[in-house]
């Protein structure tokens, strides 16, 4: 009778099947857990109403658990021995370098908008973060970039300054929006 199963013989293979183990997907799961498991810390310092039966930590909870549950079965997973397949869903070519320009573009575009959005605003920060990640990712249509841009920022300022009630910067635009 023969199983499936496969137990190391001697200590040494019991050695080498542990090191076998993923150690960046425990890292994960060990983050997972940490993280999940504060956020329902920080759920129970929040400050509740008298009137309201479901009250603002009933998100933290659910997420926080969710979290720290997903944490526990990816652990699990790992020590069981199973380990991801290695790029199976994804094209990306490994044979080739990354590409460093796109990223530090990509980077300065974004630090760019940081450090302008509270005189510019988010309406033309927003537009020229459009325009400028789409030149970086490799887009020539100017014209169809700064006009996605402009439409985008000005929609997404409406509809958090407007719809949520969250107000963004203006800016330079301040009185004409």
């Amino acid at each position: 009778m023969s199983t499936s199963l496969k137990t190391p013989d001697t200590p040494a293979a019991a050695d080498a099947q542990a090191a076998d183990r993923d150690l960046p997907q425990l890292g994960l799961a060990a983050l997972l857990v940490v993280v999940g498991a504060y956020t329902v810390y920080d759920a129970t310092t929040l400050r509740v109403g008298f009137g309201d039966p479901v009250g603002p930590r009933l998100f933290p909870y659910v997420i926080g658990t969710v979290t720290v549950v997903l944490g526990l079965l990816l652990a699990v997973a790992t020590f069981r021995g199973s380990v991801p397949e290695a790029e199976g869903g994804e094209d990306v070519d490994l044979r080739h370098p990354a590409d460093w320009v796109t990223v530090l573009k990509l980077a300065g575009v974004l630090l760019f908008t940081v450090l302008t959005i509270s005189f510019l605003g988010w309406t033309v920060s927003g537009a020229l973060l459009f325009v400028g990640c789409a030149w970086s990712l490799g887009s020539r249509t100017l014209v169809r970039d700064v006009l996605v841009g402009v439409v985008m920022a000005v929609a997404s300022w409406y509809f958090f300054h407007e719809g949520l009630g969250v107000i963004l910067p203006a800016g330079i635009l301040d009185g004409v929006l």
